[in-house]
C-alpha cells in the first residue's frame, strides 16, 4: 500500500475497518510531501538518491584504508596505530544503528536522513583538517554518526515511498553501493594518495553530500510515527555495548598479535548481549525488536543473509592480498581488476526483478546462492598462470550473482513486515548486516593465518589463500539450508511470481 497525505480522521478509519491496527500500532503521518514524491515510478529516483549516499558512505570507508599508511607518516605515528581511525568509525555505528529506527519515527524520516548526511560530511570536512591521530578519531567518530543513520534509515525512506510490487527493483538499486563500494574504493584511493593530497578522500564528500541534501529534500517525503514510544535508554546502552565490543573484537581477531584482545572484547560483547536479551524480554519498546525474529520470512532473510554476508565481508579483504602477495601483482592492477565485481552487480540490476518474477523467491535463493558460492570457491583456485581476462570473468560472475542475493534477501526481509514496525526491522536489519561484515573480515583472517600455522610460514601461500577462500564459501553454502525453508509462495507479491 502507497503511504498517501491523509488526515486523522482517515486513519482513524482505517484503524475501525482493521486496515490498520490499534492497541500499541503507529500510525505513519506524512509531515510534508516532497516536490516530486507523488509519481507511481518516482521510487527510482528515490532509490538512486539513496544508493549514492550509501555508495558515499561505503566509498569513504574502504578508500581510507588505501591512505592509512601514508596518513600515519603525517601523523607521525606507525601503520598500526591508524586501525584506531577505523574503529572509531565501527564504535559510532555500533551504538547508533539500533537507534536509527527510534529517531526517525520520532523526528522524520527525511529529516533524519539529511540530518545523517550532513553529519556525515562535517565529520568529513573535519577528517580533512586532522593533524593528529586522536583528531582524526574523533572527526571518524562523527562520521560514524552520520552513517549509523544512512543506512537503515536510508533503506526505511525507500520502504515507504514504494509500491509492493516495486520493491524488488528499488532494492535492485539499493544493493549496489554495498556491493560496488569497497570494489572501486582500492583502485580510487590509490589514484588519490599517489597523485593527490589524501584528505581529498574526506573533501570529495562534501560536494556529493551537498547535492544529496538538495535531492532529498526535493523529491523525498517526510514521514514520523504518530505514536510514539519512549526512548529504550537502557537498552541502548546495553546494545551499544555489545555491539561495540563485538565489533572491536572481530576487527582486532582479524590482525596478527591482537588476537587475544579480540577475543575477550568479543566475549563481553556476548555477555552483554545476553543481559540485552533478557532486558529485551521484559520492556515493550526496545531499541532492537527480538520479537520480529517470529516473523518467518525476515527470521530466514537474517539468518541466511547473514552467512552469505560472512563470504561478502572475507572476499574484498582476501582478494587484494592475494593478486598482491600471491601474485606480485600491484596495489593499482591488483584493484583494476577487482573492478569486476563491481560491474556483474551492475549487470544484475534490471534482470533480478524478471528472475524472481519467473522463479519465485525460494528457488532463486536456492539455486542462486549455490552458483553465487562457487564463484567464490573458484576465486581460491586463482593462480598467476591464468589468463587475465578469465580471472576477470569469474569476478564479473560473482559480482553478478552476489548482487542478486542480496537484492533477494533485502527484499523479502520485509515482506511481512507491517508498516508501523518497518522502522524497527530496518535498524535490526542494518545492525546485523554490519556485524556478519566484519565477522566475515575476522572468519577470512583466521582461516588465513591458520593455514600459515600449519605449513609454519610467516608469510601467505597461494595454498592458504585457497583455503580460506573455500572455508568462507562453506558458510555461504550453508545459507541453503535456510533458503530451502522459505515458503513456495514467499514474497509473491513482491515478485509476481504465480507458479
Amino acid at each position: 500500500m502507497r503511504l498517501r497525505r491523509r488526515g486523522l480522521a482517515s486513519i482513524n478509519a482505517e484503524v475501525r475497518d482493521g486496515i490498520l491496527p490499534a492497541a500499541d500500532s503507529v500510525a505513519l503521518v506524512p509531515l510534508e510531501q516532497a516536490s516530486g514524491a507523488g509519481s507511481v515510478r518516482n521510487y527510482r529516483v528515490v532509490a538512486l538518491i539513496i544508493a549514492c549516499a550509501l555508495f558515499m558512505e561505503q566509498m569513504d570507508a574502504t578508500v581510507l584504508a588505501t591512505a592509512l599508511p601514508t596518513m600515519a607518516r603525517d601523523f607521525g605515528v606507525l601503520a598500526t596505530a591508524m586501525s584506531g581511525a577505523l574503529t572509531s568509525y565501527l564504535l559510532a555505528l555500533a551504538i547508533f544503528i539500533p537507534a536509527s529506527g527510534w529517531l526517525a519515527d520520532r523526528f522524520g524520516s527525511r529529516t533524519m536522513f539529511r540530518l545523517a548526511i550532513l553529519l556525515f560530511m562535517g565529520g568529513s570536512l573535519l577528517c580533512g583538517q586532522a593533524t593528529s591521530l586522536p583528531f582524526m578519531m574523533g572527526a571518524r567518530f562523527l562520521q560514524g554518526l552520520g552513517g549509523a543513520m544512512m543506512i537503515p534509515i536510508g533503506r526505511l525512506v525507500l520502504l515507504r515511498s514504494v509500491n509492493k510490487e516495486d520493491m524488488v527493483s528499488a532494492m535492485s538499486w539499493l544493493i549496489m553501493p554495498a556491493l560496488i563500494g569497497p570494489i572501486l574504493g582500492p583502485p580510487v584511493g590509490g589514484f588519490i594518495v599517489t597523485y593527490l593530497d589524501w584528505r581529498w578522500i574526506f573533501w570529495l564528500n562534501l560536494p556529493i553530500g551537498t547535492l544529496g541534501v538538495v535531492l532529498v529534500t526535493k523529491y523525498i517525503g517526510d514521514y514520523r510515527a504518530e505514536r510514539r514510544s519512549p526512548f529504550d535508554g537502557v537498552g541502548f546502552v546495553l546494545s551499544g555495548v555489545s555491539l561495540g565490543c563485538l565489533l572491536f573484537g572481530f576487527e582486532m581477531a582479524s590482525r596478527s598479535g591482537e588476537a587475544a584482545t579480540g577475543v575477550g572484547l568479543a566475549a563481553v560483547g556476548l555477555v552483554a548481549g545476553w543481559f540485552y536479551i533478557r532486558h529485551a524480554a521484559r520492556v515493550p519498546n526496545p531499541i532492537m525488536d527480538l520479537s520480529l525474529m517470529r516473523i518467518a520470512s525476515f527470521r530466514l532473510s537474517v539468518i541466511a543473509g547473514s552467512l552469505t554476508r560472512i563470504t561478502q565481508g572475507a572476499q574484498p579483504f582476501l582478494l587484494p592480498l592475494m593478486l598482491q602477495l600471491g601474485f606480485g601483482m600491484t596495489a593499482a592492477a591488483s584493484g583494476t581488476i577487482t573492478v569486476a565485481g563491481a560491474m556483474g552487480s551492475l549487470a544484475m540490476k534490471g534482470l533480478a526483478p524478471r528472475v524472481l518474477r519467473r522463479f519465485g523467491f525460494r528457488r532463486a535463493l536456492v539455486t542462486n546462492g549455490l552458483v553465487a558460492s562457487a564463484g567464490y570457491a573458484v576465486c581460491g583456485l586463482f593462480r598467476p598462470d591464468w589468463p587475465v581476462a578469465a580471472i576477470f570473468a569469474t569476478l564479473l560472475a560473482c559480482g553478478f550473482f552476489m548482487s542478486f542475493q542480496f537484492t533477494a534477501y533485502n527484499t523479502i526481509a520485509y515482506d511481512e513486515i507491517p508498516k508501523e514496525r518497518m522502522s524497527s526491522a530496518t535498524s535490526f536489519y542494518a545492525t546485523f548486516q554490519q556485524l556478519m561484515l566484519s565477522l566475515g573480515i575476522c572468519t577470512g583472517a583466521a582461516a588465513l593465518h591458520g593455514g600459515m600455522l600449519v605449513s609454519g610460514a610467516s608469510v601467505p601461500s597461494l595454498g592458504d589463500f585457497t583455503a580460506a577462500f573455500l572455508v568462507v564459501t562453506a558458510i555461504s553454502a550453508s545459507a541453503t539450508i535456510f533458503n530451502l525453508r522459505f515458503a513456495k509462495d514467499a514474497g509473491a507479491e513482491l515478485s509476481g511470481h504465480r507458479g
